[in-house]
């Protein structure tokens, strides 16, 4: 008996070891996912301030929270579980969505690049009812619209971060993705906050009494940020055609084939390889765009005739 009761702990330990060496796994794969979304994370990190432009600056840092606190739901009650019952159900399928997602970020990018250079820029239709809704309504459409544009951003994250951790023990895979979204939500968010809040910030800096150092820097901020926020909009532009382009390339046989050889032929000069993928994709993620943007122009013109 006593026997049997330490044979069975022995199995117990060996068991816990083995759990905990695969566990030793887990810092390293969370780094590598990060990586992997950088690209989404620098869009989604872009995106987001617009929302809060023209609200009650006191209510800034809260409607981030909301946004903040939606995406982290999503992330861990919702797209999580999605992701490891499709994987282990239908893996098929991980791809094929993986490269919606890319076509869609593809799209938004194209429409962005193609408001940049429009001498006709498309009239918002929410502009002429901003004054119709209170101040209350009108928060409550842009943290559901943030979270509308966040959840097929977190999405991509999701699907990415479990094509990453696919081959890795059930346990490795849960403490990956849900430590992956409680630090892509945080870090994006509280990066989201700070650039919200840089102007006031270096208006207090530069009010600030018998300090001409903290006061020229406090100025500094405020001229800056200007043409920082303009920036990371050219920025997240770019990382949507190349992270979706790059998604449905590694998607096809063929390009991704063509993306490795690229890689390749460039090995000796990591930074020329990376720049060059990332242009190529870019180019790739436009054309993409274009067309799919032509696609849904035709539909809307069909579809009334149908009616």
């Amino acid at each position: 008996m006593a026997s049997g009761l330490f044979a069975l702990l022995d199995d117990v330990a060996a068991l816990v070891k083995v759990s905990a060496a695969s566990l030793d796994d887990v810092p390293a794969q969370v780094a590598k996912t990060t990586g992997k979304v950088s690209g989404i994370v620098i869009d989604d990190t872009a995106v987001t301030p617009k929302y809060v432009v023209g609200l009650n600056p006191s209510r800034e840092l809260s409607i981030i929270f909301q946004i903040a606190k939606k995406s982290l739901f999503n992330k861990l009650l919702i797209l999580t579980p999605a992701a490891l019952v499709l994987g282990y159900f239908a893996p098929w399928a991980i791809t094929p969505i993986l490269m919606l997602g890319g076509a869609y970020l593809c799209y938004e990018g194209y429409e962005k690049v193609h408001s940049m250079f429009s001498k006709h820029p498309e009239v918002d239709p929410e502009a002429d009812q901003v004054q119709n809704i209170t101040p209350e309504e009108l928060e409550k459409e842009r943290v559901a619209g943030a979270v509308r544009t966040d959840i097929i951003l977190s999405a991509e994250i999701m699907a990415i971060a479990y094509s990453q951790v696919v081959d890795s023990p059930l346990v490795n895979q849960i403490v990956v993705m849900l430590t992956v979204a409680v630090f892509i939500t945080v870090a994006v968010y509280g990066f989201v906050g700070l650039i919200v809040k840089a102007d006031d910030i270096g208006l207090h800096l530069a009010q600030k009494e018998g300090s001409p150092g903290v006061q020229k820097f406090g100025r500094g901020i405020v001229k800056f940020m200007p043409n920082f926020l303009s920036i990371l909009s050219y920025v997240g532009t770019a990382a949507m055609l190349w992270v979706g382009a790059e998604i449905i390339a590694h998607g096809i046989p063929y390009t991704a084939h063509l993306l490795h050889e690229l890689e390749l032929a460039l090995a000796s000069v990591p930074i020329l390889a990376w720049l060059a993928k990332v242009v190529a994709c870019g180019i790739g993620g436009l054309i993409l765009g274009f067309l799919i943007d032509q696609v849904v122009r035709l539909v809307k013109k069909v579809m009334p005739s149908k009616q």
